[in-house]
């Protein structure tokens, strides 16, 4: 019955989110136009904190746009940015107006720049750098005003190439001299010279170079940038306040869901290739054994056409179009295969689920005793098919296979989870405890909604630990601190979490207008409430705050909600009713012990002394363009860097197995099967998981004493 319920809950909301704005009339024949008329509209009635649209939201939408579309400063002038500024703030009255003629200005503009730069970055790599010159290059391109005429803006351009070829020429030199070292048995090679491999260098740059505008650049259409603009308007309210063209909101789905349906092949494009790079384990490609990583993609052909479509040089946006479809439809593909043979290919077309979206579980005895691992990348959801995927019902079956092999405590693994959906989460809050509340959610200028657990069955009444770091987000800081707060689990890992409180809300756009003939408007998504810890507090900025603080490589990286632009304020309301979890563990004093642990562990005295290090290289601004210092700088890094090589040469001791589920598996899928191993052996040299395992034997040992001073008291 709960299960009905949420999603009878999460289909109001779904159709509240699609219709209740429609009682405008949105009538403007321009799509663009259409488009802003339609999100401003959405912005200004449906997010939680909307802003006035004045002239300070205008310089704020005109500064980030710029620095979106052009953040090294290689492309406009002074000149370009004085004739921008006269519509500083003006944006705000030109959407209102309907009015797009800054982003009109300031995309023809960039299309000329770009056109003009592909010529400066050509004429500057067909020069030699001289590297016993004593210059220095400086990235910090906040601080760096736009140039102010073309010879300027060839020299920055020279500077960027220069620092950026030292790579390649190093590594040209490295090779050279490595070669001598070992040419005592191999056919002697003639030296190239030091001008021989500058040259050498430069080509590779440029080939890189042209890789990225030919692919990247040249790829993004007049429609790609205006999401660009539309998006510097958006993530005025808040950075997760977004809107999502028609491919992108189908992108965003799959990942919401943990599936989509077509060849099960990652694609990538390389100078008007169209390249496979990897089979995804179990799909149609995969197990058809007739595709192969590193075939090309010329055509296809849909099974109810006659004339194939040659891919080559199309955007690899339409040609994943063109190979993606329903689930039993065929497609036909011919690819150059690696060997330099042509085939065509049919395959047919299914469900192709994205695994490393999805749980996965491993059992690890400590001790002579069996404990389970977890780990969750996503809280996933298939809302079409809910009853059928969501990492609710997948993390439960887990647990009653881990249960199966005798297991004696869980560790939920949500480090690098940044979250998913509200329903799915408040479900896998009630496998831990009987009932009660696990969010409230707050609307703008209504009361407070208490989302609870309704079911009274337990999947895990047992040990629980659950594994945070700073991107740990959202549905996981949810999941965390509701444990916390109950105390049915101990949380270990960063400072505290990304810090996300709030809830988005999909809009489809197409539902907004009557009668649409413009296309595909694509959806907006919105951030509509936020939420806070039943205790009342909000994690908004301030995260969760782990009971066991452990460093890791992020400690000192800039990376969380309260480092983005425009987030929400922290605040917090009243708490809900609630009883803390009587589990008989002795959650006091197994922190106390594991922070005791943790202070004297040498293994994260050496993280943290390396995350230090770290944020200090990249804290650097200023390089030498000086071979001979570049390469001091370089050899000291590495020489400095090896006092950290022990970080990864660290053992845990402990063993990890899969499930019998999964072996049965292996017989079948040896790509499971490997990525499992890799799995398990970066398990086994994970500290923070040997941690773990450590309080969950304390909350094992702690119970029996607890309940009988609990009863004699």
């Amino acid at each position: 019955m709960k299960r009905n319920y949420n999603i009878l809950i999460l289909m109001l909301l779904l159709a509240f989110a699609s219709c209740s704005f429609t009682t405008k009339t949105f009538s403007d024949p321009n799509k663009d136009k259409l488009l802003i008329q339609v999100i401003t509209y959405v912005l200004e009635r449906g997010h939680f904190d909307p802003k006035d649209m004045d002239d300070a939201f205008s310089a704020e939408v005109y500064s980030d746009y710029l620095d979106q579309i052009d953040p090294l400063k290689q492309y406009f002038y002074q000149s370009d940015i004085k004739e921008f500024e006269k519509y500083k703030t003006e944006i705000d009255d030109q959407l209102k107006a309907l009015d797009i003629s800054f982003f009109n200005l300031t995309h023809d503009r960039l299309m000329q720049r770009i056109e003009e730069a592909k010529v400066i970055y050509r004429e500057v790599l067909a020069q030699p750098f001289d590297y016993t010159i004593d210059e220095t290059f400086d990235s910090d391109y906040e601080s760096l005003d736009f140039v102010s005429n073309k010879k300027e803006m060839k020299e920055r351009w020279r500077q960027r190439l220069k620092y950026t070829n030292l790579a390649n020429y190093d590594d040209l030199i490295y090779a050279q001299e490595n070669a001598e070292n070992n040419a005592e048995n191999a056919e002697p090679v003639e030296p190239k010279s030091l001008d021989e491999i500058e040259a050498e260098s430069r080509k590779e740059t440029l080939k890189t170079i042209d890789i990225y505008y030919n692919d990247y650049i040249d790829d993004m259409e007049r429609k790609d940038w205006f999401v660009v603009y539309i998006n510097a308007i958006t993530q005025e309210f808040d950075p997760h306040t977004t809107y999502f063209a028609p491919e992108d909101k189908e992108v965003f789905n799959q990942g919401i869901s943990g599936q989509l349906e077509g060849i099960g092949a990652r694609l990538q494009k390389r100078m008007d290739n169209i390249k496979i790079v990897e089979l995804i384990s179990g799909g149609p490609a995969w197990r058809g054994k007739e595709l192969e990583v590193g075939d090309i993609i010329l055509k296809v052909k849909q099974e109810d056409e006659e004339a194939p479509v040659s891919i080559v040089g199309m955007r690899i946006d339409d040609a994943i179009k063109l190979i993606k479809g329903p689930k039993g439809t065929n497609v036909y593909l011919t690819v150059k295969k690696v060997d330099g043979t042509i085939e065509e290919i049919k395959i047919t077309r299914d469900i192709v689920e994205l695994e490393e979206t999805h749980a996965k579980s491993s059992i690890v005895t400590k001790n002579e005793k069996k404990f389970g691992i977890i780990n969750l990348p996503k809280f996933y959801a298939d809302f079409e098919h809910y009853d059928k995927l969501n990492a609710a019902a997948d993390v439960k079956l887990e647990i009653e296979r881990l249960k199966d092999q005798g297991m004696e405590g869980l560790v939920l693994d949500l480090r690098g989870n940044g979250g998913g959906s509200l329903t799915t989460v408040v479900e896998m809050a009630g496998l831990f405890i009987e009932q009660g509340p696990v969010v409230q959610v707050r609307s703008t200028d209504e009361p407070k909604e208490v989302l609870k657990d309704t079911d009274k069955s337990i999947t895990w009444d047992g040990p629980l630990v659950i594994l945070v770091n700073e991107f740990s987000a959202s549905a996981s800081e949810i999941l965390a601190a509701a444990m916390q707060d109950y105390k049915r689990a101990i949380i270990i890992g960063s400072k505290q979490t990304y810090g996300k409180g709030t809830v988005q809300s999909f809009f489809d756009l197409n539902r907004m207008i009557r009668n649409n003939k413009d296309g595909d408007l694509g959806a907006l998504k919105v951030t509509r409430q936020k939420y806070y810890r039943i205790n009342g507090g909000s994690v908004q900025l301030e995260g969760v705050k782990s009971d066991v603080v452990v460093p890791d490589r992020y400690s000192f990286i800039d990376i969380g909600e309260k480092d983005q632009e425009n987030p929400l304020s922290w605040d917090e309301i009243d708490a809900a009713e609630f009883s803390f979890w009587d589990g008989y563990f002795d959650y006091d004093t197994t922190i106390k012990k594991s922070n005791e642990r943790m202070r004297n562990n040498p293994q994260l005295k050496l993280i943290e002394e390396n995350a230090k290090w770290v944020k200090e290289r990249m804290d650097e601004k200023q390089y030498s363009l000086n071979y001979e210092k570049y390469k001091a700088k370089l050899d000291l890094n590495e020489e400095e860097a090896k006092q950290f090589d022990e970080i990864s040469n660290y053992e845990t001791n402990l063993t990890f197995e899969s499930l019998p589920y999964e072996l049965r598996l292996f017989e079948q899928d040896t790509v499971l099967k490997d990525k499992r191993i890799r799995w398990h052996e970066s398990l086994s040299k994970d500290v923070y998981v040997e941690e773990a395992l450590h309080v969950l034997e304390d909350l094992k040992a702690s119970y029996t004493i607890k309940k009988v001073a609990t009863i004699k008291d």
